[in-house]
């Protein structure tokens, strides 16, 4: 291919090279005639994939069989018959292809000629052209699918094995196309609910562009008009280049984007020209979708999200015709890499029951408690819903009121335990903690019926386990995400019970006030939350496959199609990285709860408002009254830091204490001292005038904000006693639980 053609040139000599100890050497044609006969009979030479050697006329007894598929020829003089060296060495058989047997006159050349898709008799008789240096390289078709090289002619010598390894990369590719046909019938009847916004969305859309038709024509056609004008004037400077021979791309003066760092990008001028156009095309989108006149806030931000998908979802970097990595790298590895995307692909649908989900780590790279998860503990506890671990001290002397942390059940706790150099949880134990969490179960349909009375009795029963095996009476308590919004709930319950054992309290990222949705307000609307009520009422649970395709979608580029690129287009094993590896092993969630998180919680957002009826209480932010202290991340994108503090506003605790961390919901809570790497805001004593006022009031630090948290938390630890050992352990940490896996 053209396109590639300046990438090829090291790839040809490494293809020769990789032909065996039989491939030709690249010494000149004449000193290779001299060996012919004895090239002709060994039986070592790599058989060739390409079309039948055509007899001459001394050994007809030889002549080629008859293909079973006859293809059309691309040119009826382009192939062997150019050359009087016959090939004796057996052809392998192909798929469309008898075995054919070539004879040898003595005359013949030992270079390997060019393989090409087998011929029927009556188109090889008509084969008389010699063949051209370009036409050397080896080329295979299958259907309307092509694989090309352009490998220099010093490489010629190795077409015969490259056009075979070409061909039996086809051969796997349709063996694999069996296996993802029979993979994605596995799919369940489709949710249209969970899969698309509603109707309701479209109308409104085509509403407003009519309106804006109706009341102000001249700009509609305007947009139109200066769109065609940037099309054609786009085509016209690439055309007029092509007239003058100009095989270049011109100046380009387009923002950087990271889709687009291929230097082909910029240099080549088909790959320019379509990067260009796409990015004339998706300025259109944004701009005739910005002009929209909605007819509220929540229907421009499900708008822009549409448009954002469809913009991210058409890059020219999302196929493979348009992207110079996957194209440059499926002629280097002479389609290996194509082949390798295809087992990728095949895997993640089968993993994922029928369901096209990538996968963003390896998954048999990581065994928690293994080499990920391994700090030392028991399970000293178990309930259906959970497992309560200890984890053994390793100093001497602790502070008398012990630590218990409630992750969130979406996901597993051992985000706060993935390797030592950022685990939490060894850092808290190290400081003198005696430190608890709490291990959820992965639940099943048989837990359809469990809601958000069960969380927060679930939370009462590990309280009453940890002042049980220490003997304290009150403990310090951590929530993180979820886990901190159903903590505030269970701290507004035990206000109202008048039970005290909570001393003070710590949210990690955790939203307690959900009047602004943010990202999440596409998913929190009536269409898309029905469609998770019919998920629920035809699988008893919300599936976690469900959640995490959802969750990607919030940066698709970064979550789906530069992952599905580089496993699917670059055939690329997916990274080992702990990270990812738990992102990836999220947890299914009860139906009921679902539901009522969604409705009550994100929906009415009764917590902040009216009350949450909970066991006989109406339970109030303001309830929430323990000594507490916030820890929200200035790019979280899943619980924005405006709206955790919004929440920490309205707690009635006169003791609040509000720390900003630099990065996202994941990186700027595992954000151990030792890298260095994000700073944060804290000291900021102003809750009454909004955010901004409040953050102008703090002072920016350096920095991981764990010490700073560890210093509040020791101040509210009690005094230093004698250790305590993990009692009656049931099994090593992490336990069982953390082992269930969604399917």
């Amino acid at each position: 291919m053209d396109v590639m053609a300046s990438n090829t040139d090291e790839s040809g000599k490494e293809a020769a090279g990789r032909g065996g100890e039989n491939a030709t050497s690249g010494k000149p044609l004449k000193a290779e005639r001299k060996n012919v006969s004895a090239a002709a009979k060994s039986a070592s030479r790599p058989r060739g994939a390409g079309a039948p050697r055509q007899a001459d006329a001394g050994s007809a007894e030889d002549a080629t069989k008859p293909a079973r598929r006859p293809r059309k020829s691309r040119a009826a003089a382009s192939d062997a018959a150019a050359s009087k060296a016959a090939d004796a060495a057996p052809q392998r058989k192909t798929p469309g292809a008898a075995r054919a047997k070539g004879a040898d006159d003595g005359s013949g050349s030992a270079k390997k000629q060019k393989a090409a898709p087998p011929q029927s008799p009556a188109v090889q008789s008509e084969r008389a052209a010699p063949v051209t240096p370009d036409e050397a390289a080896p080329r295979v078709d299958a259907g309307t699918s092509s694989i090309v090289s352009d490998a220099p002619e010093e490489a010629a010598g190795d077409s015969g094995p490259s056009a075979r390894r070409l061909v039996e990369n086809i051969e796997r590719i349709e063996a694999l196309g069996h296996r993802l046909m029979a993979a994605l019938s596995e799919r369940g009847l489709p949710n249209p609910g969970v899969e698309r916004p509603g109707p309701e969305l479209m109308m409104t859309a085509a509403g407003a562009w009519m309106k804006n038709l109706s009341e102000q024509p001249a700009r509609v056609i305007e947009q139109q008009v200066n769109y065609w004008g940037e099309t054609l004037k786009h085509y016209t400077r690439a055309q007029m280049a092509l007239a003058r021979g100009q095989l270049t791309a011109p100046e380009d003066e387009t923002p950087e984007d990271k889709r687009f760092k291929h230097p082909l990008w910029q240099s080549h001028p088909y790959f320019n020209f379509v990067k260009n156009q796409y990015l004339i095309n998706a300025r259109a989108l944004q701009e005739a979708s910005e002009e929209l006149q909605l007819p509220d806030q929540i229907a421009r931000h499900r708008v822009d999200w549409m448009t954002r998908q469809l913009i991210d979802m058409m890059s020219p970097t999302n196929f493979l015709a348009t992207n110079p990595d996957a194209l440059e790298k499926a002629v280097e590895t002479e389609g290996e890499s194509l082949v390798r995307g295809m087992e990728n692909l095949v895997r993640d649908v089968e993993q994922h029951g029928g369901e096209v989900i990538v996968s963003l780590a390896d998954r048999e790279a990581f065994t928690v408690g293994e080499n990920i998860g391994t700090s030392e503990g028991s399970v000293v506890h178990r309930s259906p819903l959970f497992e309560l671990i200890q984890y053994k001290p390793t100093t001497d002397q602790v502070h008398a009121v012990p630590l218990l942390i409630f992750p969130p059940w979406i996901n597993k706790f051992y985000i706060l335990d993935l390797k030592p150099q950022n685990s939490l949880i060894r850092w808290l134990v190290d400081r003198g903690n005696t430190l608890f969490i709490v291990s959820w179960k992965n639940p099943d349909a048989s837990y359809a019926d469990i809601g958000m009375d069960d969380y927060v009795a679930a939370y009462l029963e590990a309280m009453d386990k940890v002042r049980e095996l220490t003997g304290q009476p009150k403990m310090n308590v951590v929530g993180y995400c979820i886990g901190g919004t159903t903590l505030a709930l269970t701290l507004s319950l035990l206000k109202q019970r008048g039970d005290d054992r909570v001393n003070s309290a710590t949210f990690f990222t955790t939203l307690t006030d959900f009047s602004e949705q943010g990202e999440f307000t596409t998913f929190l609307q009536d269409d898309f939350v029905n469609g998770i009520v019919e998920e629920v009422e035809r699988h008893g649970i919300l599936r976690a496959q469900l959640m995490s395709r959802t969750m990607s979608f919030l940066r698709a580029n970064d979550l789906v199609w530069g992952p599905a690129i580089r496993s699917y287009m670059l055939g690329e094993t997916p990274p080992a990285f702990d990270l990812l590896f738990w992102n990836g092993d999220s947890t299914n969630l009860p139906g009921r709860m679902a539901l009522q998180y969604l409705r009550s919680l994100c929906q009415q957002n009764v917590f902040a408002r009216d009350g949450f009826e909970l066991m006989g209480h109406k339970l109030h932010l303001a309830d929430v009254e323990v000594p507490l202290c916030s820890i929200a991340c200035e790019s979280d994108h899943i619980a924005p830091w405006k709206d955790c503090w919004q929440g920490v506003a309205q707690m009635g605790s006169r003791d609040k204490t509000f720390i900003l961390s630099e990065s996202g919901h994941i990186a700027g809570i595992v954000n151990p001292p030792s890298k260095k790497k994000y700073g944060h805001y804290v000291g900021g004593k102003d809750f009454d005038h909004g955010q901004e006022a409040w953050r102008e009031s703090a002072s920016f630090n350096a920095g991981s904000w764990w010490p700073h948290w560890g210093d509040w938390l020791a101040e509210r630890s009690g005094k230093l006693v004698a250790a305590r050992e993990p009692e009656s352990e049931i099994l090593p940490a992490p336990g069982s639980y953390v082992h269930e896996r969604s399917a």
